[in-house]
C-alpha cells in the first residue's frame, strides 16, 4: 500500500538540556509540540501502551489535525476553572516572590478594597490566598508534570 504525501514540519531545530536535538512546533491558538529529532523527518508516532498512551493519543491527534491545515482539537486536560486558578497560582506566587503581603496579593487578585486587620484574620479571601501560594509551590516543586496528563479513575 503506497504511503499518502507526509506534510512538512516547519520548525526550528533545537537542542536540549541533555544535548538531543527536537523539534518545537507551533501549533497555533497557543499549543506547541517538541518532537525528538533524530535528523530524519518524522513519518510515524511511537505511543506506548502504558496509561498515559490515551493522552499521547490526543497529542498525536491535534499535530496531524495542524499538520493537514483542519481544525486543531482544543486540549482538554485542564478544564476553563482549572486554568484560572493556575493563573491565579501564578500571580500570588509571584507577589508573594516580590514581597507582597497576602493581603495586598488578595486585593490584586479577588479585587477587593482594603480591609481592617480583624476582618482580614476571618476573610475567606485571606485563606484563599493562602492556599494559591501553598499549590503553587507544589506545583513548582514538581506538582506540574500532573497537568500533561488527564484525570482517570484508579
Amino acid at each position: 500500500m503506497p504511503v499518502a504525501h507526509i506534510p512538512q514540519i516547519d520548525a526550528a531545530v533545537s537542542l536540549s538540556a541533555e544535548g538531543a536535538a527536537y523539534v518545537l512546533l507551533d501549533l497555533g491558538n497557543g499549543q506547541h509540540l517538541r518532537l525528538i529529532h533524530d535528523g530524519v523527518a518524522p513519518t510515524a508516532a511511537l505511543v506506548p501502551l502504558g496509561a498515559d498512551g490515551l493522552d499521547r493519543l490526543e497529542a498525536v491527534h491535534r499535530l496531524l489535525a495542524a499538520l493537514h491545515g483542519r481544525a486543531i482539537p482544543p486540549d482538554t486536560r485542564l478544564t476553563i476553572q482549572q486554568r484560572a486558578r493556575l493563573r491565579r497560582m501564578l500571580q500570588a506566587f509571584d507577589g508573594y516572590r516580590a514581597g507582597a503581603t497576602r493581603q495586598e496579593i488578595a486585593q490584586v487578585i479577588f479585587r477587593i478594597g482594603r480591609i481592617s486587620r480583624d476582618e482580614w484574620q476571618t476573610s475567606s479571601t485571606r485563606h484563599s490566598v493562602k492556599a494559591l501560594i501553598r499549590d503553587a509551590r507544589a506545583m513548582i516543586a514538581g506538582g506540574y508534570r500532573k497537568l500533561l496528563r488527564h484525570r482517570r479513575p484508579k
